[in-house]
């Protein structure tokens, strides 16, 4: 970690603005709250979940009102990548945006992030630019016979991509994605998932959140775990690539990086979200102040240390789930509060199939004990 140089201090009357009014922007103005700072956010849904907890704009994200509220602030942060940049260029020159503006161009689009990446001297899987059907000619070939076709914007939580074998069937895949520009890559036989945070301030100084484990279930995070199961040096190399890319990208504020470890414990970076990312929400319950606090002091200029749970910690999403009747099926939430070291989070989110509607996070005394609680957990959430 460096040491600041300049930057801001607490018990100054603070004003953060937010781009995006969901679950991590609730959570964002949650942990800027005790630290003197008042939010204010820009959300086109009504029932926006920050809206409890934050001052709520509700408007466009172009809304030339809203923006000029936004102005207004000491800063401005983002709680997704795909905000309009219309929208950030209208903020441009008025109010520092952190992270910013250049940064989400390159992270929300797959084939600049992937090339950035491997300029800042990180290695991704293989991968070609998919633009035209005519790129589609021997590119599965060339990413090793395998891969994965995932558009280069608006994809997350498994939507946006498909698994290919044979040319035909990528051939299919980009005609179902609507024929718009995509990044083939070659499947990587990897042990395990993991993900890394780092925040760097406007003066330079740099802090890095928990390696945490990682498992998908049908393209959404299931399970997030710290710390996590790897070979020794792993977490100190994810740390040494995570510095790399926030200073190659002149990183303000905090990103997440999405890792795949290899036999060994060698690291490709498959993904990086310019905000805090769900994998971190586990330390919001561990100890030690959360990823959110992380990112509010980061954008303001406060001072920043590491930041990771001073005790084994998980969490494990809370997903809108149907049952045979189409009605809902709900978590057992008395057997999960009986399950010791659980607090959970909700979102104040309508039921949707396949939706994000909270988390619940757990504290354990050891590893052993994490796990074991942690598969009494899973077997009450659907």
């Amino acid at each position: 970690m460096t040491t600041p140089t300049s930057g801001t201090t607490l018990g100054r009357d603070l004003t953060l603005g937010i781009l995006g009014g969901g679950q991590l922007a609730q959570m964002l103005a949650l942990a800027a709250i005790p630290l003197g700072v008042r939010v204010t956010v820009l959300e086109p849904d009504p029932q926006a979940p920050a809206r409890l907890c934050a001052r709520h704009l509700h408007a466009p994200y172009t809304d030339p009102a809203g923006l000029d509220e936004l102005a207004a602030c000491d800063a401005v942060t983002l709680e997704f990548e795909n905000i309009p940049v219309e929208a950030l260029a209208a903020l441009e020159g008025r109010v520092p945006v952190r992270p910013a503006g250049s940064l989400l161009a390159r992270s929300k689009h797959r084939a600049r992030e992937k090339q950035a990446l491997r300029d800042a001297g990180a290695t991704t899987a293989p991968f070609e630019i998919i633009e035209a059907e005519g790129d589609l000619n021997g590119a599965l070939e060339r990413v090793g016979g395998r891969g994965i076709l995932k558009t280069s914007e608006l994809g997350y939580d498994g939507k946006g991509q498909a698994r290919v074998n044979t040319d035909a069937e990528a051939r299919a895949a980009w005609a179902e994605l609507g024929r718009v520009p995509c990044v083939l890559e070659g499947f990587v036989p990897f042990e395990r998932e993991v993900s890394l945070a780092v925040a760097r301030t406007p003066s330079g100084q740099v802090a890095f959140g928990p390696l945490v484990e990682n498992v998908h279930r049908g393209g959404i995070l299931r399970t997030s775990v710290y710390p996590a199961h790897v070979p020794d040096g792993t977490a100190a190399r994810a740390r040494e690539l995570a510095r790399a890319v926030a200073d190659a990208w002149n990183l303000e504020g905090l990103i997440t990086l999405e890792f795949f470890v290899l036999p060994g414990g060698d690291l490709l970076v498959n993904e990086v979200a310019p905000r805090v990312h769900n994998s971190g929400h586990l330390t919001q319950d561990g100890g030690g102040i959360s990823q959110f606090e992380a990112q509010v002091r980061a954008v303001l200029g406060l001072p920043l240390s590491d930041w990771a749970p001073l005790h084994p910690t998980a969490m494990l999403n809370v997903v809108g789930v149907d049952g045979p009747d189409g009605q809902p099926l709900e978590p057992d939430w008395a057997a999960i509060d009986a399950v010791s070291g659980t607090r959970v989070h909700l979102y104040h989110k309508a039921h949707r199939h396949g939706r994000k509607v909270g988390h619940v996070n757990l504290v354990a005394p050891d590893a052993p004990q994490l796990r074991a609680n942690l598969a009494r957990l899973e077997a009450l959430i659907p």
